[in-house]
């Protein structure tokens, strides 16, 4: 939520860069496409070891991902498909992303708690910090950002906790490098993101209704 509470602050940067993205002719629905394929790509690469590629890869597709919805307002053309479509693709970006960095994990990694467990806790927090997130619309309420890990911030994280590890490609605390201090963040928070959404539901949904 910290960093997904400035996107109407950063307008000035994203509104020229949507305007350019319209110019080329690419629909909002392309560039949500261009943003999983840059992760999944990324996922293969982080699966291999190959860390600065897979880094460059995930800065490709948060572009993308950040710029698709500036494109739908700017063109006149957002609708519920566009941002179910882009959801659906955000979470798949996660899965391939996170299971790339475990993967590689299994092979690279020496801490005494296995690199799929690691890979697993923060995978479950990811997805149902998003699943909280957007859960809150089936039954009535407005979409949940809340919490203290969104998704801008992740992908920030992502990209300097990758770059420490491109710099510094070794254990840094017991037999785990940066990426996997990384999914341990991305677990820890994003589990506390789920509960902190969680509460926020509930307490709207039973909260007394005004006459």
């Amino acid at each position: 939520m910290t960093l997904d509470s400035f996107r109407p602050k950063v307008a000035f940067i994203v509104t020229p860069l949507a305007k350019a993205i319209a110019a080329l002719h690419l629909t909002p629905n392309a560039c949500t496409v261009l943003a999983l394929l840059a992760a999944a790509a990324a996922g293969v690469f982080f699966g291999v070891g190959e860390t600065f590629a897979a880094v460059v890869l995930v800065f490709v597709s948060a572009f993308f991902d950040a710029i698709d919805g500036a494109v739908a307002r700017l063109t006149g053309i957002a609708s519920p498909a566009g941002d179910y479509l882009d959801h659906v693709f955000d979470r798949y970006a996660d899965i391939f992303i996170i299971t790339g960095i475990f993967a590689w994990g299994t092979v690279a990694w020496t801490c005494q708690v296995p690199a799929w467990a690691i890979g697993v806790f923060a995978l479950t927090g990811v997805l149902m910090s998003s699943y909280l997130g957007t859960q809150a619309q089936a039954v009535g309420l407005k979409r949940n950002y809340g919490g203290i890990l969104g998704r801008a911030d992740r992908l920030v994280l992502l990209l300097v906790f990758g770059a420490v590890e491109v710099v510094v490609p070794v254990p840094l605390l017991f037999g785990l490098p940066a990426l996997g201090w990384l999914l341990v963040i991305f677990g820890v928070f994003g589990h506390v993101t789920a509960v902190q959404r969680f509460v926020s539901g509930w307490r709207e949904l039973n909260a007394p209704k005004k006459e």
